[in-house]
């Protein structure tokens, strides 16, 4: 997978270095046994260099460097048993190939000790992991796998080592992976020749993001000395200049311990990981010097310019307005830990939500639509840099976005920031320390590894008090400190480039010609025994590709390493305000609060649906009570972690035809702030401001752009989502809330010359939403909150209004469902429980259906949906689905008719399966399923108890009854150009 990190730093917390006196652990806690290493110690020929504890994040950091190679670790232990490691190298290409992109790819498809095709693939089903990827940043690659199972760990470790070190790195990996030629039809040599390969068609897939080409040459341009000035992923019209032995090369120059850093986390030993990387790996190997350092870019002495070309948007609510324009100013070294936090803190006042300078002045001067791609700091670099800028402007306008800047800056270094915004900005590193993600372990990885990667300190990065007690002392003694820095950075700095996109309408024409250019050229130079080879290796490849692979190689856990049974969660239900059910699930939250809660949609005139999404997008950005928008904005964030709204549509757990359609509130907080948090509600609910129409159109104008922005990135479930919407009575809902038919209302209403009709329609959708009728809430906190959350609960809901006379559903059929009751051994417990009313379509007729969606772009998106059934149904627990990965859909529901597979097939789908249903839950997430979905902890083992029962003729039975031609209900969607096939088949509605 190729991406441009953006710096998606947590910030994080303060640790001391503390002396230990042994190595050798004697306590079951991880943090206990990783504070007895002491600095000197030799474990499996690793020498321990710092043992630091971080108590605010319950973690102990351990660095080492390994003896003999030089490799650098940092193991990271803590009482989380979602345990990670990876190993990252520093990867620094000269040219636009895109070699260390294939590279990630090749080095994955078979090793010396495990020869089989695609033994990275195949680990998914034969582990338990909750993660397993692989990045090509700007320059690193990295290499993340998790799990909470120690067997499972060390398989995954054994199989990741060997694939980076010792990789098979065969010719036709090569080929399958990063380019070829090939006929249009490999077995039909009269068809032309094009190139193929994996990279090659997903580098062309990438650049159809007009965000990513804007980021590319902005990154190129500002930092031009060295491997910054090329794509790391590869340029689609230099990937075919690449070949097999430059491949080769640079892993051997790479992929070496004296160039790469390891990292562990979790709660398992690492005495076990060092054994484990230093027998497998590490021993065959000596150090080296690998000149890989990327030296400091040259500053600049005057500023520069530069201006792109890229595709139109069809989705633009102006076509006259799609150009974007952005100034960006090159900033510190990233290992600087100081400054880098410095500037980050600083680009957030500058840029973060609508009280920021940039906001006012740019999003508010009515010239664009949203922000420039790559807004704000930017980390991912050996020196960090900073931008802004908009998109969606006419290009008149370019002048006058580069004087509001320059003018910006200068107000900014004249007036200063306002206390309070600073004080927000720390708030929230407050929340974002104790707030827990049973992800920590990637979040750590890809937070430290750019400045870990340019010789940083990566243990600094974790001491965050140590820096805000800095950053706070800097202020307390200069109070001009903030102003100073942007006079010197943004002010004063030469080093700064102005950069332009505009759309060009032949864009996708012009890099077509190019690439039948360089085919030309390619294929001119082969003479016609290499053309014969040509065609020979397209039938070698595709013979290889399905061929039967003998997987015996791989380690894999067994479906009895699997917990037969769930740790059941336990949930209080109250009754609030008389008549509101309210979940409260007691957990070690650290000091948070988090609070939902569900509104039907049930009463909701049809008409006004289609602008649900609108309306939870802007519902707690318009202003509440005496709030204006922007001290709504600022008291949220300096009271909570975030208060936001989105649609909720929740098939029936029994019923296709029936689902549950609403509203989701959600926030969090800390405890001290739960107050504040459930008066922000009440405001809103009762007094939202719906007068701000300049504001409004603001965030129409946003809200248009980034679904329009998101369409390359998410094309294929969009097409899922269209697929699925004659499916089922929610599919329809979906694709209205969530589908191609909301981008293309976003579009519209982003291109209304007068927009007060769509802003009266929100005080109707408050009236029938923003109130208790239909409610429901749930809490999850600590046992000694949750006294005190009840109180403001019931304080919020008691204050809300409530309809003064009762409304009917609009959708007549209406159910009434509660979940199961719980039971304590023969005793059936007598509890208040929460009832969802669902609407039920008795009459609904599911039909095919195939759409395609005309793009301008030259890629398609594909998605097909198949009508099944619902989740406590027992064949629920046989879909087969995953079976579609070893070939075409057609052809694997054909295998699995056929019963062709054998018990370790299933027994490795089951494994897949597995990893998905026991993925961890964090503690603001535990009891959701029952609160959101109705589905209980008993239900979940009853689903259990079937997954673990499915025999090969169950499978045999549900491939033949839904998955089959003409047994159940499919629909297909395409997005994307013309296609001739489908202008020829009258079955497909264009749109």
């Amino acid at each position: 997978m190729w991406g441009r990190y953006r710096d998606a730093r947590r910030l994080l917390s303060v640790c001391r270095t503390l002396n230990r006196k042994s190595w050798r652990w004697r306590s079951g806690c991880a943090n206990e046994r990783t504070l007895q290493y002491k600095i000197g110690d030799q474990i499996h020929g690793f020498t321990v260099n710092q043992v630091t504890a971080v108590p605010e994040l319950f973690l102990t950091a351990v660095k080492l460097s390994h003896k003999n190679t030089g490799a650098k670790y940092l193991h990271v232990a803590r009482e989380d048993s979602n345990n990670l490691f990876s190993v990252q190298f520093r990867t620094t290409p000269m040219d636009n190939t895109g070699v260390p992109h294939i590279l990630e790819h090749t080095v994955l498809c078979g090793s010396q000790k495990y020869p089989c095709r695609d033994p990275f693939f195949k680990m998914l089903n034969r582990s338990l992991s909750t993660f397993m990827n692989a990045f090509t940043a700007s320059d690193y690659t990295l290499y993340p796998f998790s799990t909470q199972n120690p067997k499972d760990f060390q398989n995954l470790l054994s199989v990741y080592l060997d694939a980076v070190f010792f990789p098979c790195l065969r010719q036709e990996d090569f080929w399958q992976e990063g380019w070829r030629l090939e006929h249009e039809n490999p077995t039909d040599p009269q068809t032309p020749l094009i190139f193929k390969g994996i990279v090659f068609n997903e580098m062309k897939g990438a650049f159809t993001d007009n965000e990513k080409i804007f980021s590319q040459h902005l990154q190129n341009k500002l930092l031009p000395d060295h491997t910054y000035a090329v794509i790391s992923g590869g340029d689609p019209l230099s990937i075919p200049d690449l070949t097999f032995e430059q491949l080769k090369e640079f892993h051997a120059t790479h992929y070496h311990p004296s160039n790469a850093r390891f990292f562990t986390y979790g709660n398992f030993p690492l005495e076990q990981h060092l054994k484990q990387i230093h027998e497998e790996a590490l021993t065959k190997f000596h150090r080296i010097e690998p000149n890989t350092a990327i030296p400091v870019q040259q500053l600049w002495v005057k500023s520069r310019e530069h201006h792109v070309k890229c595709g139109s948007d069809s989705f633009a609510a102006d076509p006259t307005k799609q150009t974007a324009v952005s100034v960006s100013f090159l900033l510190t070294d990233i290992t600087d830990t100081f400054e880098t936090f410095t500037l980050n803190l600083l680009s957030s006042l500058l840029v973060g939500g609508p009280n920021s300078p940039f906001y006012k002045a740019l999003l508010e001067a009515k010239l664009g639509t949203d922000f420039s791609p790559d807004v704000g700091f930017n980390g991912c670099t050996r020196r960090a840099y900073f931008s802004v800028g908009l998109q969606g402007i006419a290009e008149r306008d370019i002048e006058t976005v580069k004087q509001i800047i320059a003018k910006t800056v200068d107000e900014v270094i004249e007036k200063g920031f306002e206390e309070e915004r600073i004080e927000a900005l720390l708030h929230k590193i407050d929340i974002q320390m104790k707030h827990q993600s049973t992800s920590f372990g990637l979040a750590l990885t890809t937070y430290i590894a750019s400045c870990w990667n340019h010789e940083g300190d990566p243990v600094e990065l974790l001491k965050i008090a140590d820096t805000v007690t800095q950053f706070k002392q800097h202020l307390k003694e200069n109070p001009t400190f903030l102003q100073e820095k942007v006079k010197q950075y943004f002010k004063d700095n030469p080093h700064r480039l102005t950069l332009s996109m505009s759309p060009d309408e032949s864009y996708y024409e012009k890099q077509a010609k190019l690439e039948a250019e360089k085919l030309k050229q390619k294929v001119s130079a082969l003479s016609e025994e290499e053309k014969k080879q040509t065609y020979e290796r397209g039938l070698e490849l595709i013979a290889l590709q399905s061929k039967p692979q003998d997987t015996s190689c791989l380690p894999a856990l067994k479906v009895s390493d699997i917990e037969p049974t769930i740790p059941f969660t336990e949930l209080e239900m109250e009754i609030a305000a008389d008549e509101i059910p309210v979940q409260y699930c007691a957990q070690p939250t650290n000091g948070m609060v988090y609070f939902r809660a569900v509104s039907s949609l049930n009463t909701l005139p049809e008409e006004l649906k289609p602008y649900v999404p609108l309306f939870c997008n802007v519902i707690t950005k318009m202003g509440c009570g005496a709030l204006g928008y922007r001290e709504q904005a600022q008291l949220m964030e300096l009271k909570t972690g975030g208060m936001s709204v989105r649609p909720h549509i929740i098939s029936d757990d029994s019923h296709l035809d029936s689902y549950e359609q609403g509203v989701l509130f959600t926030s969090l907080c800390l405890d001290r702030n739960l107050p504040d948090m459930m008066h922000l509600w009440s405001e809103i609910f009762n007094n939202p401001h719906f007068e701000e129409e300049e504001h409004f159109r603001v965030l129409v104008k946003m809200t248009a752009q980034e679904l329009s922005n998101g369409i390359p990135d998410s094309g294929h479930l969009y097409a899922s989502v269209r697929a699925s919407k004659t499916l089922t009575p929610a599919g329809e809902l979906q694709e209205m809330f969530n589908g191609m038919d909301q981008v293309k209302l976003m579009k519209r209403i982003a291109e209304m010359s007068d927009i007060k009709p769509v802003l009266r329609k929100l005080p109707r959708i408050k009236k029938y939403l923003l109130n208790s009728d239909n409610m429901r809430c749930s809490v999850n906190a600590t046992p000694q909150q949750m006294s005190q959350a009840s109180k403001e609960v019931e304080h919020f809901l008691k204050g809300i209004t409530r309809s003064k006379k009762e409304r009917k559903p609009v959708r007549p059929h209406v159910i009434e469902k509660s979940p199961e009751p719980r039971t304590v051994g023969s005793e059936r417990l007598n509890y208040s429980q929460i009832t969802r009313k669902l609407i039920t379509e008795p009459t609904f007729k599911p039909c095919p259906m195939k759409t395609h969606f005309l793009l301008p772009f030259p890629v398609n998106y594909v998605g097909e949906c198949i009508r099944t059934v619902p989740y406590t149904a027992p064949d629920y627990a046989r879909d087969p689905n995953s079976i579609s990965t070893f070939s075409t859909f057609e052809k694997a529901v054909k295998w699995a008719q056929s019963g062709e597979f054998t018990q370790q097939d299933i027994d490795e789908a089951k494994l897949a399966v597995f990893a998905a249903v026991d993925a961890p839950v964090a503690p603001s997430d535990k009891g959701m399923n029952h609160f959101l979905n109705g589905i209980s902890d008993k239900m979940k083992q009853r689903h259990r108890e079937q997954l673990f029962a499915v025999s090969s003729n169950h499978l045999i039975h549900v491939a033949d009854k839904y998955l089959a031609c003409g047994k159940s209900t499919h629909s297909l969607a395409i997005l994307g150009p013309e296609n001739p096939h489908i202008d020829k088949d009258p079955s497909w509605v264009k749109r």
